[in-house]
C-alpha cells in the first residue's frame, strides 16, 4: 500500500524531515511513502491507498474516477490544462469558503494527479474533507482585531467541537484579542491573560475579562477547572511544552489548543513530545505559518 502526504505550499522541507527514511517518490508537494497511512503533522492532506492507472483520454480518466466515487479534486503540479479538462467532466465540488460553525462536508473527497498525459495517480479517500486541506472561511472583516481569529476558527473546526455558553476559557498571550473574540462569540466566559491590553471592542465584550500578567506566571492548581486552555503566545516550543505539562499535571483541564511557533529551525523533538501526549493531535493548519497547532482533549 502507498500513502501520499501533501505538504502545504512552501513547507515541503518540513514534511520531508518528518517523513525521513520513508519517502519513495515525490510529485511536487505530494510525497509518496510505502505502507499504510499514518499521521504527519506537516501534511495538509493525506492520500490513503494511492493507486496508479493508465488512462486513454480525458474522457476515460473522468469515467474511471466516476466509477470509483463521485467527488474528486485535482492536484496538478504537471499537466495543468489536462487535469482541468478532466475536472470539468466530473461532478462539481464546491470551492466556496466555509462558514464558521457550519458542518463540514460529509461526503468522501478523493484526489488525483497526472504523472503523464496517460498515467494517473489517485486516492479515493483522503484525510481532509476540504480540497487539499485548505480551510478557507467567509471572513469577518469588522469584528476581530486581527487575523489570528482565523487560526482558532480552523482549529475549532478541526477539533470538531466549539466552546459553549458557560464554558471557562483561558486565552494566554491574548492581546490584541483575536482568540478571545472567537471564544466570547461562542458564548464562553473568557479570561484573557497578557501584559498588553486587549483591543477596546474585545475588552468591552461582557463575557471577556482581561488579567494583566504573564501566561507563565499562572499557577494551574489555583483554577477549579478550565474547559478550554488556548494559547497563541509567542515563545519557544520547549517553554510552551513545560507550561502545558504543568496544566496537565494539575488535572483540572478538559481541552487545549496551543500554537507551537518555531523561531529559526523547526524543533522536531519538541513537536514529537507534544504529539506523544495522550489525547493529542498535532496539525499544520492552513492558516499557520512556520508553526503547528496542538489540539488536546482529556482522554476518557
Amino acid at each position: 500500500m502507498i500513502t501520499g502526504y501533501l505538504a502545504a505550499e512552501g513547507l515541503e522541507d518540513q514534511l520531508r524531515k518528518e517523513l525521513a527514511g520513508r519517502i519513495m517518490a515525490e510529485h511536487g508537494r505530494l510525497l509518496l511513502c510505502d505502507g499504510e497511512g499514518g499521521h504527519a503533522a506537516w501534511a495538509a492532506n493525506i492520500w490513503f491507498d494511492v493507486r496508479e492507472i493508465a488512462i486513454e483520454s480525458i474522457g476515460d480518466a473522468a469515467a474511471k474516477l466516476k466509477g470509483i466515487q463521485r467527488n474528486w479534486v485535482a492536484y496538478a503540479p504537471l499537466h495543468h490544462r489536462r487535469a482541468r479538462l478532466i475536472v470539468e467532466k466530473l461532478p462539481h465540488v464546491s470551492a466556496k469558503p466555509l462558514v464558521f460553525g457550519a458542518p463540514l462536508p460529509a461526503a468522501p473527497l478523493g484526489s488525483f494527479t497526472l504523472l503523464a498525459p496517460d498515467r494517473m495517480l489517485y486516492a479515493a479517500r483522503c484525510s481532509s474533507p476540504v480540497p487539499h486541506g485548505e480551510y478557507g472561511f467567509v471572513e469577518d472583516r469588522s469584528g476581530p482585531p486581527n487575523r489570528a481569529y482565523l487560526k482558532l476558527w480552523e482549529a475549532l473546526t478541526r477539533f470538531g467541537e466549539l466552546p459553549k455558553a458557560g464554558d471557562v476559557c483561558l486565552d494566554l498571550g491574548a492581546s490584541p484579542g483575536g482568540w478571545s473574540w472567537v471564544l466570547a462569540q461562542c458564548g464562553a466566559r473568557v479570561t484573557a491573560i497578557d501584559k498588553a491590553p486587549l483591543a477596546a471592542a474585545v475588552a468591552a465584550m461582557p463575557n471577556v475579562a482581561w488579567q494583566q500578567g504573564s501566561a507563565f506566571a499562572l499557577e494551574p492548581r489555583e483554577f477549579k477547572h478550565v474547559d478550554w486552555l488556548c494559547s497563541d503566545v509567542i515563545c519557544y516550543p520547549a517553554r510552551l511544552l513545560k507550561l502545558v505539562e504543568r496544566w496537565l499535571a494539575a488535572g483540572n483541564l478538559r481541552r487545549a489548543i496551543c500554537t507551537l511557533k518555531f523561531q529559526g529551525e523547526t524543533d522536531h523533538e519538541t513537536a514529537r513530545a507534544f504529539a506523544a501526549i495522550p489525547g493529542s493531535r498535532l496539525l499544520h493548519l492552513h492558516h499557520n505559518k512556520h508553526e503547528l497547532t496542538w489540539l488536546w482533549s482529556r482522554p476518557q
